[in-house]
């Protein structure tokens, strides 16, 4: 037997003392795993019950806090949460149907009418642009996420669940879970060359979550890169820290700055330095870890693609140098994606406690299960197995865009290319903003070397693009690259005195073509 909406009275089997199907009137949804889902409406208490429903179903729906097409709960069931009769709350429902504002219909329950066009809560909303994403992604952002393991990170996952001891599904450690610092201890000491211990080791969701924390344990200023990523530099200003600019040349920071900054900690990306490109030259990383020493300063070291080196082996990692002195960061962010927010610091045994005291006294960041299955990833070596895959693929990409500007623009320079996921071009003076306007033209997602200077920094400003090759998939790398060569400043044509040009190219000084070195 059905209600005149169409549903099976044996849809809806009765409560003891509730009346049969045949007394109640309105819609009724269908049987189904959302029936009897919580449903939270709020009842003002004016007029009639079945006004108070109707109107707070109203506001919910052209608020959008109920979408088109939203499935509302029996009204049985809603009827029995509110505490009201069946009639009340069916003929709530039925007059909202008669007025469109809902739709009934037998086998899909009674749902928000895809017509109600929910009203936006502000002017400023209606008249917000439509956010436009690049065709081409080149923002030194992320490795190619087409590329994340997922069949071994699934095995890894799947072992680390099954072998996962019963506190991992508590209340979390701070310091994170000690599988992972024990199996970062030993692959940092053998692929980074940091020396530290589990008991040193604090587990953080990436460099940001841990650059937010060391400084609000530091004192004083904190010199930083002239060129950098200006996220990094907001972090520290908002614990309180002022940031100090550091000149960079070919050789990387310069060290012998630091004396007069005043500053007492550093933070430096000696690995490869971001955006410019290059190592800290050894002189200098020896320089600064005397500098710790001599004032009792502290070096922060941003490892964040230090894996990635092309040419030669990796850099090791200052922090070997002196434990005592230097706070080590990595993160999984370049190495296999920014999604999975782990990361890490091995810092002096002097700040663990007050590092934890700003964490909290629980891990509020990174999941048990995520730090246990990245840790069987790295002592399974799928981890070393990945980078080594990622290592000769973004080599092959950075070689292709050596190639392709040799080919097509070969006076535009390109340097830091021995390591990391990024470029950087090197453009005629006057000319970044014309090519970082031209790049957007061509749906090309990149920034200039101008968005990473620190506004106090002394050194002229450079012109520049900052290209990352990690981050696009394989099917759209040529034509990204493509692009980019037709954002590029063409070269400078030197005022030459002499007969007039033949085919379309300026004639050489000595009047022939066939005789000139070719013109570039």
């Amino acid at each position: 037997m059905s209600d005149r909406w169409g549903n099976s009275a044996a849809d809806h089997p009765r409560e003891p003392g509730e009346p049969s199907s045949g007394s109640e009137s309105g819609p009724e949804s269908g049987s189904g795993p959302e029936s009897g889902s919580d449903f939270h409406l709020e009842l003002d208490g004016k007029g009639t019950l079945r006004e108070q429903i109707m109107r707070a179903l109203r506001e919910a729906i052209g608020s959008g806090r109920l979408a088109p097409g939203t499935r509302l709960p029996p009204y049985r069931s809603l009827a029995r949460d509110l505490g009201l009769a069946l009639n009340t709350v069916g003929e709530a429902y039925g007059e909202l149907v008669a007025e469109g504002w809902l739709v009934a219909r037998q086998g899909s329950g009674t749902r928000v009418a895809r017509r109600s066009t929910p009203l936006p809560p502000d002017h400023t909303r209606r008249s917000a642009p439509p956010l436009r994403r690049p065709v081409y992604d080149l923002m030194p952002t992320s490795p190619d996420a087409a590329t994340f393991p997922r069949p071994a990170w699934q095995t890894s996952a799947r072992r680390a669940l099954h072998a996962a001891p019963n506190d991992a599904f508590g209340v979390g450690d701070p310091r994170g879970r000690v599988e992972l610092r024990t199996a970062l201890t030993e692959y940092l000491a053998r692929a980074r060359g940091v020396r530290t211990a589990p008991h040193r080791i604090i587990v953080c969701a990436g460099f940001a979550h841990a650059l937010s924390m060391l400084g609000q344990v530091l004192d004083g200023a904190v010199a930083v890169e002239s060129y950098g990523l200006g996220f990094h530099r907001s972090l520290l200003t908002g614990a309180g820290r002022r940031t100090v600019p550091l000149s960079v040349d070919a050789r990387g920071a310069v060290i012998d700055e630091l004396p007069a900054t005043g500053a007492e900690a550093v933070l430096l990306t000696p690995a490869h330095q971001f955006p410019t490109g290059g190592p800290l030259h050894p002189e200098r990383r020896a320089a600064v870890i005397d500098w710790a020493r001599a004032g009792g300063g502290l070096v922060i070291e941003d490892d964040y693609d230090g894996e990635f080196r092309y040419d030669r082996q990796p850099v090791g990692a200052v922090q070997g140098l002196d434990p005592d002195r230097v706070v080590y960061i990595g993160s999984t962010s370049k190495s296999l994606s920014p999604a999975l927010r782990i990361g890490w610091m091995a810092v002096p045994d002097r700040l663990v406690d007050d590092i934890l005291s700003v964490k909290g006294a629980r891990e509020l960041w990174t999941g048990s299960l995520e730090q246990l299955t990245l840790a069987d990833f790295i002592a399974c070596g799928a981890y070393d197995r990945h980078l080594r895959r990622m290592r000769l693929k973004y080599r092959r990409r950075r070689d292709r865009l050596v190639a392709t500007l040799g080919a097509r623009a070969p006076h535009i320079g390109i340097g830091g290319i021995a390591a990391g996921l990024h470029a950087v071009l090197d453009l005629p003076p006057g000319t970044e903003q014309a090519a970082v306007r031209a790049a957007s033209r061509q749906g090309l997602g990149l920034e200039g070397l101008a968005a990473y200077r620190h506004p106090d920094s002394a050194m002229p400003p450079r012109d520049g693009l900052v290209v990352g090759y990690g981050t696009p998939p394989d099917h759209a790398f040529d034509g990204a690259l493509a692009a980019l060569c037709l954002a590029l400043p063409e070269p400078e044509q030197p005022h030459v005195q002499g007969p007039a040009s033949r085919g379309g190219r300026p004639a050489g000084p000595c009047g022939d073509e066939a005789e000139c070195p070719p013109y570039r």
